[in-house]
């Protein structure tokens, strides 16, 4: 059979499966990078906006009195908020860093399923249209806590639910997606001899994430379908009047709560050991124990989700139990922090942007663990629980460890994405900001729930004021400095120093360094062997 010689089109952008023009490209782009890239952005924009909502509260709580909202508004703000956080901002960073960085880190070229990678971005900002809609309807937008524990949102629940259900399964939708995305990349498109053991630990922190993540997320969607089945078709699952049991839906809600964390925080890990490793001079720690330590944590996550439960009347067999197993999370956390000390003693340590995130997230992140195990305990969680030490416990978990993280890798990353490097005076008053403000921020909310101040009220006694005066001022801080991180990324992507190939040797004298080197694949020679 003869064959036809077609000429190629003179430029890639003719080509029906090239890069499209203008807009059209961020639209259609099965690019991971360019994926990545929408998916940080979208971050960043959510972070504004539940970042403002926050801004709002503290506001409102700098002084006792009702000063700016009305208490229903409040609760809606603050149940905003903590889904803008974890579903908007930090999911979505994190999944973005993911896009970005495992295929080069594996030697893949792409991501396994790359149109189903646009898909899953692409849900997104319509699910937050949708939640974010509900301010500006007629009638109240969800005001029961980012929880939304039965029967609040059953049969007292606003209309604007529903709004909040549908956007609920697109997000979980989007991560699922995105979970078998980086499941397939990373068991399929690894770079040969790259066995599992070789990886980089970001990969294998996203690999048991994205493990997580197709685990809980469909836990939530029947969660919210059985609410609107209450809500709607006169079922009665968390309707006590009916047989139903609304303890029940909290035994759902956290089954896929306390995962959810662990979600929002294993990729943290995995940027800390390639951070740590490289401003240390040294390679990680403990590679192996890394990884059995990971594993552990996200097994151990699916066996404690009760320990939010202890004062709904749990079998004191049962509440022992979860006290005991909450405590055995401290064993692996604690063995990954001995690995990090470990790798940054006796290196040749040096300061830089990213380093100083990381050994702030160190730190803070284990004053949250800390005041994670008081917490655990049954006797003592009774006085805590539903207090705004809670509050200090998973903001000091949850903004140095999540936050931190996503902040930490930008500024690691960001030369090799840009080709540019950021100014590190403006990074380092970035950090000094948001590590000082960050910590007269939460740091007064254990004394005011050490002294009684229960969570998400907008007015209180006035012993209370001093506390709350000092945590809104450094909010409002720790809020500007974020600006300024803004105006960092933009300057960088603008232009700046030029950075070479390995970002971290050509300025600053450092060798990139993983716990496995980075594997070579042109996908037309044999790989090299490490």
């Amino acid at each position: 059979m003869s064959s036809i010689a077609i000429d190629p089109p003179d430029h890639p952008i003719d080509h029906p499966h090239g890069p499209k023009p203008g807009l059209l490209r961020w639209v259609f782009t099965t690019n991971h990078k360019d994926i990545g890239t929408l998916y940080l952005w979208l971050s960043l924009t959510m972070f504004i906006v539940g970042g403002s909502m926050a801004m709002c509260i503290r506001a409102e709580l700098f002084k006792p009195g009702l000063a700016f909202f009305e208490p229903g508004f409040f609760n809606e703000l603050t149940t905003l908020h903590g889904l803008i956080m974890i579903f908007g901002a930090v999911m979505p960073g994190f999944v973005g860093l993911a896009n970005w960085m495992i295929p080069m880190m594996i030697g893949a070229p792409d991501m396994a399923l790359p149109r189903m990678n646009n898909w899953s971005f692409w849900l997104l900002p319509f699910a937050f249209t949708l939640l974010i809609s509900t301010l500006f309807i007629n009638g109240p937008a969800p005001d029961f806590g980012w929880t939304a524990y039965a029967p609040l949102s059953t049969i007292y629940g606003p209309k604007s639910t529903d709004f909040f259900i549908f956007s609920v399964h697109l997000m979980g939708l989007s991560s699922i997606m995105g979970a078998i995305n980086i499941i397939a990349t990373i068991l399929n498109l690894r770079a040969p001899g790259l066995t599992l053991m070789k990886m980089p630990i970001f990969v294998w922190t996203w690999l048991i994430t994205a493990f997580l993540l197709i685990a809980v997320m469909p836990v939530l969607a029947g969660a919210v379908t059985m609410m609107l089945m209450d809500r709607h078709f006169d079922t009665s699952f968390f309707n006590a009047a009916g047989g139903g049991d609304p303890v029940m839906y909290q035994h759902i809600f956290w089954f896929f709560g306390h995962p959810e964390v662990y979600i929002m925080i294993l990729p943290s890990f995995g940027i800390m050991s390639e951070i740590i490793p490289t401003f240390s001079r040294k390679k990680l720690f403990g590679y192996t124990s890394m990884v059995y330590a990971t594993s552990s944590i996200a097994l151990l996550s699916f066996l404690v989700w009760a320990h939010h439960m202890f004062t709904t009347g749990l079998p004191v067999i049962g509440e022992i139990y979860f006290m005991l197993a909450t405590m055995l999370i401290a064993v692996p956390t604690g063995v990954k922090i001995f690995n990090w000390v470990a790798t940054m003693f006796r290196g040749a340590l040096s300061f830089e942007t990213p380093m100083l995130f990381a050994t702030a997230f160190l730190i803070m992140f284990t004053i949250g663990g800390f005041s994670g195990l008081m917490l655990a305990m049954v006797p003592a969680d009774y006085q805590y629980h539903d207090t705004y030490f809670v509050v200090a416990h998973f903001h000091y978990v949850l903004v140095p460890g999540a936050v931190f993280g996503i902040i930490a890798a930008v500024y690691y990353w960001l030369p090799k994405w840009t080709g540019h490097y950021y100014s590190e005076t403006l990074g380092k008053i970035h950090f000094w900001l948001s590590a000082v403000s960050i910590n007269v921020l939460f740091f007064p909310m254990h004394f005011l729930g050490l002294a009684g101040m229960p969570r998400r009220i907008p007015d209180y006694a006035l012993e209370f004021a001093d506390f709350n005066k000092i945590a809104s001022v450094g909010g409002f801080v720790f809020g500007c400095a974020q600006i300024l991180f803004l105006l960092i990324v933009i300057r960088t992507i603008r232009g700046g120093p030029k950075a070479p190939a390995a970002v971290w040797e050509g300025a600053h004298g450092l060798e990139w360094t993983l716990p496995s080197p980075p594997p070579y694949h042109s996908f037309t020679t044999p790989p090299k062997v490490y």
